[in-house]
């Protein structure tokens, strides 16, 4: 029999329920239990896939192809899962899904109602991962935060799986914000003690009381919240604010996060086995060398919409015992933008990151233009190798009029192009998404990288590389080092007589480990730290 793990969050949102279910997979698998994530979001869209990256952040894709939350990202970066279309569900596509079992007769004439029908809708889609990857151990986190009006079918459900599972198999783990008050040197348990009375009354009690606090709480406040919330002592939980999100899993193990929950679900507790991830936090702790790498990009105002790029460039700063500095870049500034532009050229290396729409684009082309033609390290991931593309075929092939036609769709050189299969869908969904086979020619960056002949990445995108200027671009020296051979689509292309230089269509982020960096990540660190020692060799 499963057991299941249930995360609600209280009294504000941001409190890092995604790091706490990682960080939960992370401390059960290192005891040798099989576990997969999920995450139930009470919004109305059907996905992320639409939605503003200013008001969302990052949209997480799936070998599969799921737009996700990205929470998932986490989640596969502290457990090295593989997720899939069942981890994240939103309300939208429940009341969806229960709304077009109505249209066709589902429900034989009976009334829809919230309480039975949208929440055994909720039960059914949490044990699809039981059915699915047979875990032994299944951990929803439910967005938002208890009170919420959306949450509480979500609540309700969870509430109820207790009675479907068996008490024995449930395990509620409650998150909440414990403040400091700084000018009495206070910390404050009345918001934890009002969240959880709160879930109380919605017929939860949970089984662990997780504190997030910036300061270390004493025993005297754990034992007046344990008394108060009805667990045990040491089912009191401190979440103190780490130097790095990849210290969590290990200082909840500390706290005696994993004790609880074996108790808590009757698991046998064997000792865990965190030494790898200890070693690689060791490493992110006491780098060696020190890069810049500027991130020139379209939503840099708010950093969690590239959010699996960055933490794949700490990635790869673990592998090559770098501290890895982003200077966030805005695109729209460059070039004309002087301080703007003096960090570019400080950088040790330039990314440019996934992205849809015109603008910006400009200063983009300007940024692939430098690191061209100063030999400065650059990746280029989705629309940034379309960028390299389009710069390429301006100021190398002479065609001046190069872009994409989803910026300018005047241009009588569209290098970047509509999929054809794409034309006339709607936004939502419609994306080449999902895992993909690239075949990498060898002798390149790219085979240095992988160290493979064929690999398989993610996407997300709706334009690509127009083959009707693949011989031209080849011609005038532009490397095209992978391609997908199912429809002969461009994957990776390279720039000649470059130290490195890569862009590649898919978004290998998705795949990169704090431990296993992405090979691409890797290199492009190691490229940039080379450069860097170059650049001070010569000052």
């Amino acid at each position: 029999m499963a057991k299941y793990i249930f995360i609600t969050g209280g009294v504000v949102s941001g409190l890092g329920k995604g790091i706490a279910a990682a960080s939960i997979g992370l401390i059960l698998k290192s005891r040798g239990y099989k576990v997969v994530n999920q995450k139930f979001d009470p919004y109305l869209n059907i996905d992320p896939g639409t939605m503003n990256p200013y008001q969302h952040g990052e949209v997480f894709v799936t070998d599969d192809g799921a737009e996700t939350d990205l929470d998932l990202g986490h989640y596969e970066r502290f457990t090295d899962a593989s997720l899939s279309q069942s981890s994240n569900t939103t309300a939208g596509r429940v009341y969806l899904a229960v709304l077009n079992k109505e249209r066709e007769g589902g429900f034989h004439g009976g009334t829809v109602q919230v309480i039975p029908n949208i929440t055994e809708e909720i039960l059914r889609r949490m044990m699809l991962s039981t059915e699915e990857t047979k875990a032994d151990v299944i951990i929803t986190e439910i967005g938002g935060t208890v009170g919420d009006i959306e949450s509480l079918p979500f609540m309700e459900a969870i509430r109820q799986m207790k009675y479907k599972v068996g008490e024995e198999n449930c395990c509620y783990i409650h998150l909440t914000l414990v403040p400091y008050m700084k000018k009495s040197q206070e910390l404050k348990t009345k918001p934890t003690q009002h969240s959880v009375k709160e879930l109380q009354e919605l017929g939860i009690q949970p089984d662990i009381i997780m504190l997030r606090t910036e300061e270390p709480i004493d025993t005297a406040t754990r034992e007046r919240l344990a008394s108060f919330c009805n667990v045990d002592t040491s089912h009191v939980i401190q979440n103190l604010t780490a130097r790095s999100i990849y210290e969590v899993p290990l200082q909840m193990e500390n706290e005696g996060l994993g004790n609880a929950v074996c108790e808590t679900l009757s698991l046998k507790n064997t000792t865990p086995d965190l030494a790898e991830w200890q070693k690689m936090v060791d490493k992110f702790n006491n780098p060696k060398r020190k890069v810049t790498i500027a991130l020139v990009g379209k939503y840099v105002e708010l950093h969690d919409a590239y959010l699996s790029v960055a933490e794949s460039l700490v990635h790869g700063g673990i592998h090559n015992e770098a501290d890895v500095t982003i200077d966030w870049i805005g695109s729209e500034t460059l070039p004309d933008d002087k301080a703007a532009l003096a960090r570019l050229k400080a950088a040790d290396g330039i990314i440019l990151p996934g992205g849809f729409g015109g603008r910006g684009i400009e200063g983009m082309v300007y940024a692939a233009k430098y690191a061209r033609t100063h030999k400065v390290p650059y990746f280029g991931i989705c629309l940034g190798m379309q960028i390299q593309v389009i710069e390429y075929a301006r100021n190398v092939l002479g065609l001046k009029d190069a872009n994409s036609s989803e910026m300018d769709k005047s241009t009588s050189d569209p290098v970047i192009d509509l999929m054809p299969d794409q034309n006339g869908k709607i936004l939502g969904g419609t994306l080449r998404l999902g895992k993909y086979e690239c075949k990498i020619k060898p002798g390149t960056l790219a085979e240095k990288a992988y160290g493979a002949k064929t690999i398989w990445e993610r996407h997300r995108h709706r334009y690509e590389f127009n083959n009707a200027y693949r011989d031209e671009l080849a011609k005038a020296g532009l490397i095209i080092s992978g391609v997908n051979p199912e429809r002969d689509l461009v994957e990776i292309c390279e720039a000649p007589d470059h130290p490195w230089m890569v862009g590649v269509q898919f978004h290998p982020e998705f795949k990169s480990r704090p431990n296993r960096a992405g090979p691409l990540f890797r290199e492009f660190i190691k490229a940039a730290c080379d450069y860097s020692v170059k650049n001070k060799t010569q000052k």
